[in-house]
Parts: structure tokens; sequence; C-alpha cells
């Protein structure tokens, strides 16, 4: 009988808030995965052996026996390809991707599950950010456009992974969609001033290469979207778009210098631990011209990260839902998540021009 609910990643920051949170409901049947035995075992006493430990390396060739009993199987790490989820897909177990790297997702999008429900943008941006769109488009008659604005506190101890994949797209060059065509922009150009809520007052926010801007136009049949990005610190958000514009960042292509940036953001804690995610959604209600407004705040992204997920994880778990490879916002309802949430974060939400 296929049990077995695997989350690979599941002795770091991340994975640690699921298998907690799916150890409660599913004692002895959630398997925390990686490389390192020795953590995954010491995880698993923690947790008093209701999560059990599990050595295992996605890059590398894996047996067909493996997945004989494997239910379920969430990554929280950033994939080099698809091969492993090609894997799961081809032995009918069920995946939730927590990772925020489009160029992967792209690829995994273009797989056709026969028998597995696959499920990507899970977190908070994406995710969130997602279902915050979704319930300002569940609100109007007609969408036009989708801006999404991130907050992080430089206080939060991030993990490695989420840190690296920050700093290699601090110079990214990608595309986002306006007006149904497709825009090249960089990452931290274009500036806008937003006023957050929590007290954080009026920020500027800088693209950033978020998959949500570039998911919604698919799912959600948005127009035009965008990300941009600051932190708590006004002084790094203003460093580092300075950086930008005399070209200082590119030499964080040099490893050397990418690993001393990485060891920096690593050890150092400038701000709060605070994260907002904010959308402003505008389109038309009622024939006038309005803007959905909506936000999540609360403190420590990697734990409304994983909680995130653990819903995600535990209702495909327990519930039928439609085969094939799905983003969040296209099985789940924001209410239904933001209820599910509301112990650990604050939702705001209104409609101007009404």
């Amino acid at each position: 009988m296929k049990e077995k609910i695997i989350v690979v990643g599941g002795y770091g920051q991340v994975g640690k808030v699921i298998c907690e949170e799916l150890g409660q409901i599913y004692p002895y049947k959630v398997y925390a995965a990686g490389r390192n035995f020795q953590k995954a075992e010491q995880f698993s006493i923690h947790t008093e052996g209701r999560v059990l430990p599990l050595q295992l390396d996605v890059n590398e060739p894996i047996e067909d026996d493996f997945f004989l009993d494997v239910s379920m199987v969430v990554m929280c790490l950033d994939l080099q390809n698809t091969d492993f989820v090609q894997a799961c897909v081809k032995h009918h177990v069920d995946y939730i991707d927590v990772t925020a790297d489009y160029s992967v997702m792209s690829k995994i999008q273009q797989i056709h599950p026969k028998a597995s429900t696959v499920v990507l943008s899970v977190g908070l941006a994406p995710g969130i950010t997602n279902m915050l769109v979704k319930q300002g488009k569940n609100q109007l008659d007609q969408v036009d456009t989708a801006d999404i604005y991130i907050l992080l506190g430089l206080g939060e101890s991030h993990g490695r992974a989420a840190i690296e994949w920050t700093v290699d797209n601090l110079s990214a060059v990608y595309s986002v969609i306006e007006q149904g065509s497709k825009k090249q922009v960089t990452s931290f150009s274009d500036g806008k001033k937003i006023d957050f809520p929590a007290g954080l007052g009026r920020k500027t926010a800088y693209r950033f290469n978020f998959s949500d801007q570039h998911v919604l136009p698919q799912t959600l049949g948005i127009p035009s979207a965008s990300t941009r990005l600051c932190f708590d610190s006004e002084m790094m958000t203003n460093a580092i778009a300075s950086l930008k514009r005399t070209g200082i960042v590119r030499w964080l292509q040099q490893p050397w210098i990418r690993e001393k940036v990485i060891n920096l953001f690593e050890k150092s804690q400038w701000g709060s631990e605070i994260y907002v995610a904010k959308v402003e959604v505008a389109g038309r209600l009622n024939g006038r011209h309005v803007q959905y407004q909506g936000s999540v705040s609360g403190e420590k992204e990697f734990v409304a990260t994983g909680k995130v997920a653990a819903y995600v994880a535990k209702n495909v778990y327990a519930g039928q839902y439609s085969l094939g490879v799905f983003h969040m916002e296209q099985l789940f309802q924001p209410t239904d998540l933001f209820a599910d949430l509301s112990n650990m974060i604050t939702f705001n939400e209104k409609i101007l021009g009404e």
C-alpha cells in the first residue's frame, strides 16, 4: 500500500516545518529525506520518531522499487532537471514543489501525468502571491493588470539555498507579460513606491524574477503581471539598487565574490523577521475602473512557506484532485488557505474606486 510521504530537504528550514506539520497528522509515514542521513536522523529524534529519516540524492539515478510504497513527494530543493519529477509521475506518485525557479518549473509544466497530481507554485512567492491575485480576480468582473510586491525581513535566518537563488537573480534579465506581449526587463530596476501594511510605511520595490509573474498570465488569463521586491532595511534595498545601476552587481558572476556575498547574507541580520506579500489587481467592477488591494503579513517567511506546503500536501494526500500538472491557484481557493493560516498571518483586502 502506498502511504509514504517523502519530504526532500526535510531537515532544512522549510522542510522541518512541513515534516512536523504532516508528522502530527500522519505519524511514522513522513520521511525527512536528503543526502545527509545524520542530519535527517537527528531531526527524526527531535520529532520523537514521528518523522523518519531517509538518505536520498535526487540528482542520482533511483531504482524503480524505491517508489513502490511512496504516495507523495514534497520537494524543497532546487532541481537541476526534471528527471526525478518524471520518475515520480512514472510511478504514480503525487508531487508538490516548493521551489521558485521558473526555468525548471516551465519544464515540469510540459509533463503529462496519467495517474498523479503535480502541484507547483507552493509557498510565499510563488504561492500566497498567486492566491492573493486570484482573490482579487474573484471579486472583479474584469482584470487588466496584477502587480505583486514582496517585502522580506533581513533579520530572519534565511536558508542558504534561498539566499543563493536571490543573489543569482540580482542581475537576471527576463521577460514579463504586458498587455499580452513579452517585454524584457532586468532585476532591481524600475522601482515603484508602495505603501506596505503592518506599520512598514512607504518603500521602493524593484523588479525581481519571481515565477508568479510568469505563471499568472497562463493560469488566470491576466494580460499584464509584474513582481517587485524590497527589504525591510531601506539601506540594504537602496544599496543593492545602486550597485545594480553602476553595474557592480555583475561582479557576482565571479565565484569567489558570489560565495563571499552569500556568506555575508547568511551570517548577518540587519532587520526584522517580518514578511509581506501585497498585490494590486486593477480592472473593472460594475462598469467602473477599480483596484483590488490584498495583503498577507506575518513573521518568519520560511514558516509561512512550510505551512502553505503542508496545507497543499495534506489536501492532496487526503482528497481526490484532478490528474495533471497544476499551479496552486488552479486547485485551491484563497479564502480556504487564508483561513487555514489565520493563526499566523494578517490578511487585509479592500477595493478602491467602487
